[in-house]
């Protein structure tokens, strides 16, 4: 009896080994695969949100816009077309959470050099203090690379009604001071089809991995 075991232990092993790739590949191929949320107004904090959306379900998109970037260029919704972009609201003057937003937004920049597929676009909301050269010094201080990211300035309207009612991303419409939006440290995931996807907090080293990740797992999905 022995002498049997061992004669087909070589065939044994090699059968489990092969039993347990087939079981992998199995187990891969019946594995879910993770898809990202579309965010719609309803599912977000409404404090974030314009109240004339706190009821909307579906078919939210970024609305179109047209700003001007650290070059002096006007940047619309076009230059971001069929792209995968973050997005965020800042002010070059922040002492606070800025400085922490605009280091992981670069460290993202860097993640995404070779890769056409995804940019990055970040609104001053304090656009009358922003001025273009304002925006280029802040851009060559911080090592924004002007075909990945985009800081843009402009109307400020047009900048509030972007964050509140396209992004979903501040807490309060402004009052008409210089300083009167409660901007948040929110990165928005930005799918090409002008979707939001995803929300993450810019000042949280362990959120910026988790973007890093949701940003793959959307490019991918363009090509399931």
């Amino acid at each position: 009896m022995r002498k049997f075991f061992a004669k087909y232990r070589f065939f044994a092993v090699v059968f489990s080994l092969i039993s347990l790739v087939i079981i992998y590949f199995i187990y891969t191929a019946l594995k879910p695969k993770k898809r990202l949320p579309v965010y719609q107004p309803s599912m977000v904090n409404p404090e974030l949100v314009d109240s004339t959306l706190h009821y909307k379900k579906k078919y939210h998109t970024i609305s179109d816009f047209a700003l001007i970037n650290q070059n002096g260029d006007t940047i619309t919704q076009l230059d971001y077309e069929n792209k995968i972009y973050v997005a965020d609201f800042f002010f070059t003057t922040c002492p606070t959470i800025c400085p922490i937003m605009t280091k992981n937004m670069a460290t993202i920049q860097g993640s995404i050099l070779k890769d056409d597929d995804i940019l990055l676009l970040s609104h001053s909301v304090t656009p009358q203090i922003d001025s273009v050269p304002q925006l280029k010094k802040y851009a060559l201080e911080k090592g924004v690379m002007d075909d990945k990211w985009n800081l843009v300035t402009g109307d400020k309207k047009q900048i509030y009604e972007l964050a509140r009612k396209s992004y979903l991303a501040v807490k309060t419409d402004g009052d008409g001071g210089p300083f009167d939006m409660i901007h948040t440290e929110n990165f928005i995931l930005v799918d090409k089809e002008k979707r939001i996807r995803g929300f993450y907090d810019g000042t949280n080293s362990e959120e910026i991995d988790q973007l890093l990740e949701d940003l793959m797992t959307l490019k991918n999905s363009y090509t399931e």
